[in-house]
């Protein structure tokens, strides 16, 4: 049986696809610093397809063609947003969002201090003893990432 003429366009529209999105494009290369930290840009990607097709007798007197005449088309698009950077150094792996909700990155970040400040707190003669919470590390800087 002949290859329908829209599983052509369909076939198409995919490998374009297949090769616009591919896992760089998802996560970035990583970029070395001079101190030694390692930073690998992340994006959300999100695809969209499309197609359809009709077919039409043909209608003119004396036209001998069996076959009908096809119409159609075929579409993509590729959606491509940073989400923010994975920061990789002095032993520590970070996310730094593009955007987002400040507040709760930095309890994330907090989080294993603050626990192991109240384990050292109630360990030892059973007595609370006053502990220093170290002061937070400042903010990241706000990174603005020009539209594609």
């Amino acid at each position: 049986m002949p290859e329908h003429p829209i599983e052509g366009l369909m076939k198409t529209a995919m490998e374009s696809i297949k090769q616009m999105t591919d896992v760089n494009t998802v996560v970035g290369d990583p970029v070395e610093t001079p101190d030694g930290t390692v930073i690998i840009p992340i994006s959300r990607v999100a695809c969209g397809f499309g197609a359809g097709g009709g077919e039409l007798e043909p209608q003119q007197a004396g036209v001998t063609e069996q076959t009908p005449f096809f119409g159609g088309g075929s579409g993509a698009g590729v959606s491509v947003q940073p989400v923010g950077f994975l920061v990789v150094g002095k032993g520590q792996i970070r996310m730094l969002p593009v955007d987002g909700n400040m507040l709760v990155d930095r309890l994330v970040d907090l989080a294993p201090q603050l626990i192991s400040q109240l384990e050292s707190l109630f360990k030892g003669d059973g007595r609370r003893q006053p502990a220093m919470m170290p002061p937070p590390p400042p903010p990241p800087p706000q990174a603005t990432i020009p539209p594609l």
